[in-house]
């Protein structure tokens, strides 16, 4: 068992130094031996085989070639001189070019002795010749370690410009497998090595930095990749057991009196199974006596509300208060004005908490929520404020959780003694792979199927020079009395983008929809919010038919009777934004479309995501392929992107390791829960120096 010497700190490798361990400490984090060994290679190179300069071609690959140097001489030229070699074998000639460090290159270069280069050859005039090239004397080059692929490590152009060459590190390297000659700590049960055919640790690590084939590379990478994934897995896992053994919640044991009424009397459609299991899962979670933290995830439109307020009707049955809270006025508004009819019915009282709540008011809402004659709470960050105080707050609902902070939700539980249940609601589909490691701690709960009446939205893309028949389409459809959204990406034409901006779209469709026949809202970025409110208000009263705006209204704008989506300049959203925006249609019964509009000019990406659109409505996919183009980084946004510090896995390319891996690391929970039996005892080491090192693998969301 050798860990403690990975634990050394980098200076004491021999090759190193203080000077050298400083720069790779800055340049690549690298503070212990350990950390080395867990500097993966971007690539490899092929090392297998010595060319002959005869068989040499004109293509830019890397070869390696063993000859001798006959003569060496200095060439002048614009700035400075270079440095040119004779380099011959037994088939031929060839040049090595230095533009730099001549003097000292010069000086230590040997003349006919059997060297072995390798680097890029390059054709011109009629000859070979390889700048630059990684040269070793032959019979250093044999007694080396013998690798069969050369691994290329990361670097920065300050770990060049410092001389740690890509041959420094793997020299480094190899120092650690020299020191640690006995191997390394075996990290997994034999028993999950036997079933997946795993190779061991050393070996792995080994295979990963200096292959001895390629089919070992592929085994070396996959037991590391799985080892990376299973121990994520493992960590969020064990924080959700914890936390439902440590974090005590409200018990909901009544369902009574305002849940059954609802479901009896007032519900205003047959739920879908989707939504009937997502209640039931929520029933169950409130009656463990654990906290519920559960994430709801669901399409525009999948009927997440109507899950929400009966979750709240089963905290009010309990005899608790409930509250929602939304990142936007427009949002929390539009929860208040859905729910506030079916309250009334049942005689709950419920109130709206934002920024404009005028001061008398708040007074009264600050009253009644401490003397409990307040029952449901919707609002913003308002709800934060420590002047708001619940008599007993049992369920939190926030919704679209990627808009507050850590920080803005655990005010929340401080309203109570006992945490209060927790529902998180998003409309951003997350893709499994990705809500797995960083939900992994939450219940995740998805509504997969849309309301019964609601017909899937008809999406086209259509290329500028069609604008006419689009025209005449929207024209029919204001016929048959519904209206229209049109959204442009910018406000203000940039110089260098030829796209046709709000103003000149607003004025060419002012054109071909004259007053006073057609009505047209126009809404952006740059309005004062009441001039946003009263233009959007008459839209939604049907006041006006043609609604012109940039992505103001991709969030929380419920229109039923819009019925088509036209996106000028589609290209230029993301995936994600364009399947919001498309959710703003389709709320009534009536069939809807979504028109993507284009120049010719495409990037291959932009082909992508308009194809994505135009083949699925389902949110997953679509979030599965924006995965895939953007990275995991991208998605999460910049407060996430730090989470997942993937060592040697991809997220993306690598999610059938992931799913395995979660499953053997439940599997491994549910058949030890306390990692006690002999074959765990090194997991349960593993993740306690993974836990305790929290710089290791910092993954935890």
């Amino acid at each position: 068992m050798n860990s403690g010497n990975l634990q050394t700190p980098i200076d004491y490798l021999k090759g190193v130094g203080p000077n050298r361990a400083d720069i790779l400490r800055k340049e690549l984090g690298i503070h212990i031996f350990g950390d080395l060994l867990n500097l993966f290679p971007n690539r490899y190179i092929d090392k297998t085989r010595y060319y002959k300069i005869n068989e040499l071609q004109q293509n830019s690959a890397e070869v390696q070639i063993v000859g001798k140097i006959t003569h060496i001489k200095s060439v002048a030229q614009k700035r400075g001189k270079r440095l040119v070699a004779d380099f011959v074998d037994e088939t031929g000639k060839m040049e090595l070019v230095w533009f730099r460090g001549n003097k000292w290159l010069k000086e230590s270069l040997k003349i006919n002795e059997p060297y072995v280069i390798f680097g890029k050859v390059n054709w011109f005039n009629g000859s070979f010749s390889m700048p630059h090239p990684d040269m070793e004397l032959l019979k250093e080059h044999q007694q080396n370690m013998r690798v069969a692929m050369q691994p290329i490590y990361p670097s920065t152009e300050i770990l060049s410009n410092r001389g740690i060459s890509n041959r420094v590190i793997i020299k480094i390297i190899q120092q650690v497998f020299l020191e640690n000659k006995k191997g390394f700590l075996e990290t997994l049960p034999q028993s999950l090595r036997k079933e997946l055919k795993l190779i061991s640790k050393t070996e792995a690590l080994f295979n990963v930095h200096f292959p001895q084939s390629p089919e070992k590379l592929t085994q070396a990478q996959f037991r590391l990749k799985f080892e990376e994934l299973f121990y994520i897995q493992l960590q969020l896992l064990i924080k959700n057991r914890l936390r439902k053994q440590k974090i005590k919640g409200f018990v909901f044991d009544e369902v009574g009196e305002y849940f059954n009424q609802f479901y009896k009397n007032f519900l205003p459609f047959e739920l879908t199974n989707a939504q009937k299991r997502v209640v039931k899962e929520i029933r169950n979670d409130l009656g463990t006596g654990a906290q519920m933290n559960r994430l709801l995830q669901g399409d525009v439109g999948s009927g997440k509300t109507i899950v929400a307020f009966m979750s709240s009707l089963l905290a009010l049955d309990n005899k608790f208060q409930a509250c929602i809270m939304a990142p936007t006025e427009i949002l929390a508004t539009q929860h208040y004005n859905g729910l506030q009819e079916w309250c009334e019915k049942l005689g709950i009282t419920i109130e709206l908490l934002t920024g404009s709540t005028k001061k008398s008011g708040r007074k009264i809402i600050h009253e009644n929520l401490e003397s409990g004659e307040l029952h449901i709470l919707v609002g913003t960050h308002a709800l934060l404020e420590d002047k708001v105080q619940f008599q007993n707050l049992g369920l939190a609902i926030i919704d679209e959780q990627h808009r507050f902070g850590v920080a803005q939700r655990a005010k929340l539980w401080k309203k109570n003694t006992i945490p209060p249940h927790v529902l998180v609601m998003t409309a951003t589909p997350i893709p499994r792979t990705l809500a797995m490691s960083l939900y992994g701690d939450l219940d995740i709960s998805v509504i997969d199927e849309l309301p019964p009446g609601r017909k899937s939205i008809k999406t086209v893309h259509r290329f500028d020079n069609n604008r006419l028949k689009v025209f005449r389409f929207i024209r029919d459809e204001i016929k048959k009395g519904r209206q229209i959204y049109i959204v442009y990406p910018l406000i203000e034409e940039s110089e260098s983008m030829d796209y046709k901006d709000l103003m000149d779209g607003y004025e060419s469709i002012a054109r071909d929809f004259p007053m006073p026949e057609y009505q047209i809202s126009i809404v952006h970025g740059k309005m004062k919010p009441a001039d946003k409110d009263y233009e959007m208000k008459r839209f939604a009263n049907g006041e006006t038919q043609i609604m012109v705006a940039t992505t103001v209204i991709e969030v929380g704008v419920n229109v039923t009777n819009a019925s088509v989506m036209i996106i000028e300049s589609a290209e230029r959203f993301g995936l994600s934004q364009l399947h919001q925006l498309r959710g703003r249609v389709g709320r009534g019964a009536e069939q809807s479309y979504c028109i993507l509009m284009t120049g010719h000019k495409l990037s291959s990406d932009s082909k992508t995501r308009l194809e994505t659109m135009v083949k699925t409505n389902d949110g997953f996919e679509i979030a599965e392929v924006d995965l895939k183009l953007r990275g995991p980084g991208d998605i999460m946004g910049t407060q996430q992107s730090g989470v997942l510090n993937l060592k040697i896995a991809d997220i993306v390319k690598d999610n059938q390791i992931l799913k395995s891996a979660r499953f053997y690391a439940m599997k491994l929970l549910k058949e030890d829960p306390n990692l006690e039996e002999e074959d765990h005892k090194i997991v349960r080491y593993t993740y306690n120096l993974i836990a305790k090192d929290k710089t290791i693998w910092n993954y935890i969301s």
